[in-house]
């Protein structure tokens, strides 16, 4: 079963990179790609912080709380043997999408964003990446199984 959880995480890497190497190809001069009228837009941001702009220019900050958060999910996926496989599934999400912002801090110092939300003149939802969007759901997931209590098997389970 690990070997899923592998495939996962090296697509999850590899569909981020690639979507990211599209887009400086193709977003880069300036352009945006409307996808669903001004709802949904492709265009191309370098970020140098975090969501919402936060901590812009922290580089070292990134790369070592990725290690850090790397390190502690591996140890949490290797070590605890009665996480559910759903909890194995939210942290090979979260650690994916890390790794793919990882790697384009390392290589380029800064992230590649290129999808664009927009709630017409309401809000702007910030530009991110398919990284964040595993990072995003991997968390969300993870969030619901310990609310919920479905984050470990029970006794009865095993």
């Amino acid at each position: 079963m690990n070997i899923f959880f592998g495939v996962v995480f090296i697509f999850s890497i590899f569909i981020d990179q690639i979507t990211k190497l599209w887009a400086v190809n193709v977003l880069k001069d300036g352009s945006s790609i409307k996808i669903i009228g001004d709802f949904l837009m492709l265009s191309y941001v370098e970020n140098r912080g975090a969501a919402f702009g936060i901590l812009q220019n922290q580089l070292w900050f990134f790369v070592i709380a990725t290690i850090v958060m790397m390190s502690i999910l591996l140890y949490i996926f290797i070590k605890f043997k009665n996480i559910t496989m759903l909890s194995r599934l939210s942290i090979t999400l979260i650690g994916g999408g890390a790794i793919g912002n990882f790697v384009d801090r390392i290589k380029l110092g800064y992230v590649v964003d290129f999808i664009d939300v927009r709630f017409g003149n309401i809000y702007n939802f910030p530009v991110f990446n398919f990284a964040d969007s595993f990072v995003v759901v991997g968390s969300f997931l993870m969030v619901i199984l310990i609310l919920f209590n479905k984050f470990e098997k029970s006794g009865l389970n095993e």
